[in-house]
């Protein structure tokens, strides 16, 4: 599947699997040298021009002429010497007395706007002897007041800054720019910074674009308006009718729902809850004393352990409600009882932003993709990635077929390797702690779901009529 491949829109990628910090490039060193030379050489010519004005303004003055005697007779004796060294010392002094004091500004400059010394683990006690205390949340009110000042003090030196620069040279106004911008969230930017954005030359609005703000905003959205067409496709029995429309493999699910007391003594299915996300309250029964409990990644070697677990989960509210379903129970390898990886592919209306790899037992591991086979890091399950195999170009085209056939920005589309290929899981709307991706990430998949946006609308302005969508949207 071709991708986009304009500068700066992949994640970072590398065969070893850790992030390389990008470089500044010669082009940007040496514009920001050249506004520092330049900013010297303005500094040295003010103060020269005050030198000579208080050159000649002493010289001028009664006292000057006055001592001009003196001055002849100081070049005469001996104590000419000793004043001479008295005022190198007073000078020395004076360069020590600069160098503290710029050394105390810079510091309550860094401390004017955060106390870089406090502790993410001093900061949890805190809040936990708040909680203790009943007084957390006037404390959490306190601490948003206080987090809405402090970053309104960052915004507006930034943009204070960048508006210095206002008047510049291009260059340098551009370069400038997009330091200040890479400081600021969306709401945050000037119009003036804005305005640049669309100039012949435009700066970056890289700052703009977010993963995590845009899937917030599509959740007031969803809030303010009842509903978007991602989340018809959330339920699990709308998501396999659509999919069999699309004549893509799924597995086969049981039509009735059962309580734990009612399930049905059988081998080759997986257990799931009726209203559940993730692993919780999933077993994976291969045979009745071959139970794989995937959430706790433990096996099970009776059946009645398992009930007992089942019972468990709704008793912790791991499972809302005591109905469940059974559906096919996926290998990877059969002859070895191997367990089906989870292929997610993060969707951004026909494009493909990231791919999650995850192995779920005998312990759970994680790996991520690009579409076209890079191994990267995201900032999310970071700890321990595990080698993974990949996705084809054919899977990574499968994915993107489908997510063209839904009126939506943004969809995740999961999915279980079998021995024969790929097998369709279900849809998430909203992946569980989408906040988690590094900036970088954050900032690419952002941008691919603002691009997706785009396309979406002029498809609909182009008259596409997404009938298989609509056909499923037409029974509810």
């Amino acid at each position: 599947m071709a991708e986009d491949n304009k500068e700066n829109k992949q994640p970072m990628q590398t065969n070893t699997n850790k992030h390389i910090p990008a470089p500044s490039s010669v082009a940007d060193e040496q514009i920001k040298q050249l506004i520092k030379k330049e900013a010297e050489m303005a500094l040295a010519e003010n103060r020269n021009r005050s030198y000579k004005k208080d050159l000649k303004s002493i010289q001028n003055s009664r006292s000057w002429k006055y001592l001009a005697p003196l001055r002849k007779l100081n070049s005469m004796f001996s104590f000419g010497k000793k004043k001479k060294l008295y005022t190198l010392q007073l000078e020395e002094e004076l360069t020590l007395a600069k160098s503290q004091l710029l050394e105390a500004t810079a510091f309550i400059d860094d401390r004017l706007l955060d106390d870089k010394t406090l502790r993410s683990h001093e900061l949890m006690d805190r809040l936990r002897a708040k909680k203790r205390e009943g007084t957390l949340a006037d404390y959490l009110e306190k601490l948003a007041e206080d987090k809405h000042a402090h970053t309104a003090n960052y915004a507006e030196a930034l943009k204070y800054g960048a508006r210095l620069f206002s008047k510049e040279k291009d260059s340098y106004k551009k370069f400038v720019y997009e330091k200040a911008l890479t400081g600021l969230n969306a709401e945050e930017i000037p119009e003036f910074m804005v305005r640049a954005g669309v100039e012949e030359e435009p700066i970056a609005l890289s700052a703009a674009a977010s993963y995590r703000a845009s899937l917030t905003m599509r959740m007031r959205e969803m809030q303010l308006t009842g509903s978007l067409p991602e989340w018809l496709l959330d339920d699990k029995q709308l998501a396999y009718e659509f999919i069999d429309t699309l004549k893509v493999r799924r597995p086969w699910t049981s039509k009735d729902t059962y309580r734990i007391e009612t399930l049905p003594k059988q081998t080759g299915m997986v257990v799931k809850p009726a209203d559940g996300a993730g692993s919780r309250g999933v077993y994976l029964i291969h045979n009745l004393n071959d139970i794989i409990d995937v959430k706790r990644s433990e096996k099970l070697t009776k059946w009645d352990d398992l009930l007992d677990r089942m019972r468990e989960d709704v008793l912790m509210g791991w499972v809302s409600q005591n109905e469940w379903f059974t559906e096919e129970l996926i290998l990877e390898n059969v002859e070895h009882n191997q367990i089906a990886s989870d292929i997610k592919f993060y969707c951004f209306y026909g494009k493909i932003g990231v791919v999650l790899e995850i192995e779920r037992y005998p312990e759970t591991k994680y790996c991520w993709w690009t579409a076209n086979g890079e191994r990267i890091r995201t900032g999310k399950y970071d700890e321990d990635p595990f080698s993974g195999q990949g996705v084809t170009q054919a899977e990574c085209k499968l994915a993107t077929n489908i997510s063209e056939q839904i009126p939506a920005p943004f969809i995740r589309i999961d999915f279980l390797r079998s021995e024969e290929g790929l097998v369709f899981g279900e849809f998430t709307p909203k992946p569980g702690n989408y906040d988690e991706f590094d900036k970088q990430t954050d900032t690419y998949l952002g941008d691919l779901f603002l691009e997706a946006q785009g396309r979406l609308a002029q498809d609909m302005l182009n008259g596409k009529q997404f009938e298989t969508y609509k056909q499923l949207q037409a029974k509810q």
